[in-house]
């Protein structure tokens, strides 16, 4: 049996890459659900990101995964206390380029940051297709 009944992590997930998939498998291995929070295209602008892939089909890859229990939209930095509590998460999960920014969190889960995969991320690959 997994530590944890529900894990939580949040991501953009544009141009989806297998450091995408492998963060996603590393934190399914630690729950008996995973419920992932997309990030919505608006929330993106508002934090400066342009995505090439629109929501709705970010959301579809992401939920098609074997790994995944739920998507759920992220529309604002606010809601990942009401999401934790709503979904009756006992875990969140982000990559190590996080640590501590989430600590707030661990009044209601646990709190646990993964190193990331290295050699790819979406912002490389967005620099190499500039080119």
């Amino acid at each position: 049996m997994k530590k944890y009944k529900r894990a939580i992590t949040y991501g953009t997930f544009d141009l989806f890459h297998v450091g995408h998939l492998r963060l996603l498998k590393r934190v399914a291995a630690l729950a008996d659900e995973l419920y992932v929070a997309v990030s919505s295209d608006e929330f993106n602008s508002i934090k400066g990101k342009t995505c090439v892939i629109p929501f709705a089909e970010r959301a579809e890859i992401i939920e098609s995964l074997a790994c995944v229990t739920k998507v759920i939209r992220e529309d604002n930095w606010d809601q990942k206390i009401n999401d934790v509590k709503e979904n009756h998460c006992d875990l969140f999960v982000m990559g190590d380029d996080w640590t501590g920014k989430f600590d707030f969190l661990k009044d209601y889960c646990d709190v646990i940051y993964l190193p990331r995969t290295p050699g790819v991320s979406t912002t490389d690959i967005k620099k190499i297709l500039k080119k």
